[in-house]
């Protein structure tokens, strides 16, 4: 496999989805702005977002992929109906479970709403009860997502890649379409329809992919719930690969909770949005990255290629870092432009662009550990090892947990990003640390020369981005071309630093990109 095209393709797809979720946040901010509305339905949404993590991106990929491809073998012949018939296998138990899991939810709607935003902070009875109907809203968007979850990783062991990760823009064109055509005048009905919208998009992302599927000649029917013994060993892998691979986004809940408990109101909304800013380099190298090492690592160590797999994931890391450490400097240093291009126009003003901006600093000091921790655990679940994972992950929930309490009061809206930012990096140290003492990854020579070096092409193209922000800030409260063209130059600035510095420091070479090209097994 050609690791580069196909992270082109999937990261090309991420980038476009994140690009309208921007475009979609700056709406929301403009038609709802940051208050209680808001809170509400971030906190409704939520639930979504964790449940499209865990499994769209995360646990179902983790257990059921190298089950499927152990199923299908290194070729989509005459393995691919003994893999289709254990993907109805799951299909069969899946399905019953999700219409009970979804029924359940939507009759506890109000003790998940409180778990979620703790109740929230000096809110009055009417408004908690609002938000409980925008979390009844969204709940059918769980079981929805989690069907698209288990073609979508059928569609990823066939290396149809791009099928998958063009479903979230779906997601992103309904929320802009409500928000365009549907937003009310007060904010709580804007707010309302777009939790209508949440649950829309699943149906219209769960269409996609079963036209999809059929097109690649994919077809599994419905039958009797049959829990034969790869089922069951695919279930037992679920739930700690849910925990490991989602100690972010369980992070990212205990944050909004605490927020939406002990801070003032609009504090929710502005975490909401600083994660949405981080989650734009999060999306395009760290998602595209683990979608696409995991089914290529796991058909290495298949066959018995245990030396390319380490390799594999040697490149994996040095382009994660080649492509996070960037970002990351820029995020810290330029969040208040950013920030006020983004977001500050409607209902959204310059004091929600600061508090947000502030937000975003805390969040972004943990970009490379949320990239790299999609880079490490493929190296656990391609050897079908997610209990590991979630010990990890529950030991840096513990101190996110921890983190949050201490920082919350003095820091306040900054307490929680933070907290989030170290306890994930707390989790890379361990994951990468598991790694090398079980003999499973070790850096080769290139990655150790280059790493540093990285981070010295980041730092000079921070200290470029620092000389420029005072000068281009002004433009970023303009009209929307204006705000365009000061983003565009600061972007383009910062860049072409980056890309001379690397080529200056040895950190890359032109040849890396011939290396890059070649095929993969």
């Amino acid at each position: 496999m050609n690791l580069t095209r196909a992270l082109g393709s999937i990261g090309g797809l991420t980038l476009a989805s994140r690009v309208l979720g921007l475009v979609r946040d700056s709406l929301f901010a403009r038609y709802v702005g940051a208050g209680f509305a808001s809170d509400a339905f971030l906190v409704a949404f939520r639930l979504p977002n964790l449940f499209r993590a865990l499994f769209a991106e995360g646990a179902f990929s983790a257990a059921f992929i190298p089950m499927f491809n152990q199923k299908v073998g290194d070729t989509a012949g005459d393995g691919l109906p003994t893999g289709l018939a254990f993907a109805r296998d799951v299909l069969s138990v899946l399905l019953p479970i999700l219409i009970v899991m979804t029924v359940v939810l939507e009759l506890a709607a109000w003790p998940v709403t409180y778990m979620l935003s703790g109740g929230f902070n000096d809110v009055r009875a009417d408004q908690f009860d609002f938000a409980v109907l925008l979390s009844r809203l969204t709940i059918p968007y769980l079981m929805l997502i989690s069907l698209v979850s288990l073609l979508g990783g059928i569609l990823n062991s066939l290396q149809k890649f791009w099928v998958n990760a063009a479903a979230p823009i779906l997601l992103n064109l309904t929320l802009i379409a409500a928000l365009l055509l549907f937003h009310a005048s007060d904010p709580y009905g804007t707010a309302r329809n777009q939790a209508i919208a949440v649950s829309i998009s699943g149906v219209l992302q769960l269409l996609w992919l079963v036209l999809a599927c059929r097109a690649n000649g994919v077809r599994l029917g419905f039958r009797l719930p049959q829990v034969t013994p790869d089922v069951k060993k695919m279930l037992s892998l679920i739930l700690p690969a849910a925990a490991g691979a989602g100690a972010v986004q369980i992070n990212l809940v205990v944050s909004t909770a605490l927020a939406a408990s002990l801070l003032p109101h609009g504090s929710v909304t502005y975490i909401y949005m600083a994660d949405r800013v981080n989650q734009l380099p999060l999306g395009l190298i760290g998602i595209g990255l683990g979608t696409v090492l995991l089914p290529l690592i796991s058909r290495q160590l298949a066959a018995g290629e245990d030396a390319v797999a380490m390799t594999t994931q040697n490149r994996g890391l040095e382009l994660a870092l080649l492509l996070t450490l960037p970002a990351t400097v820029a995020l810290v240093l330029c969040g208040a432009p950013i920030v006020a291009a983004l977001f500050e126009h409607g209902k959204y003003s310059a004091l929600d662009t600061y508090y947000t901006a502030q937000a975003l600093a805390a969040f972004s000091i943990g970009l490379p550990s949320y990239i790299l921790v999609k880079v490490l655990t493929p190296g656990f679940y391609a050897r079908s090892d997610t209990k590991t994972p979630v010990r990890l992950a529950t030991l840096s929930m513990g101190v996110n947990l921890l983190l949050n309490l201490a920082l919350i009061v003095p820091l306040k809206h900054m307490g929680p990003p933070l907290a989030t930012a170290l306890a994930s990096t707390f989790n890379v140290v361990l994951l990468y640390r598991t790694l090398r003492l079980r003999g499973h990854f070790e850096p080769d020579a290139r990655l150790k020369r280059r790493a540093w070096r990285l981070a010295l092409a980041a730092l000079a193209m921070g200290i470029i981005l620092w000389l420029l922000e005072g000068l281009l800030t002004p433009y970023t409260h303009g009209g929307w071309a204006i705000r365009t063209g000061a983003m565009v130059v600061l972007v383009a600035a910062g860049g072409l630093v980056y890309a001379i510095m690397t080529f200056v420091l040895g950190a890359f070479a032109r040849d890396d990109l011939s290396f890059l090209r070649r095929k993969r097994a």
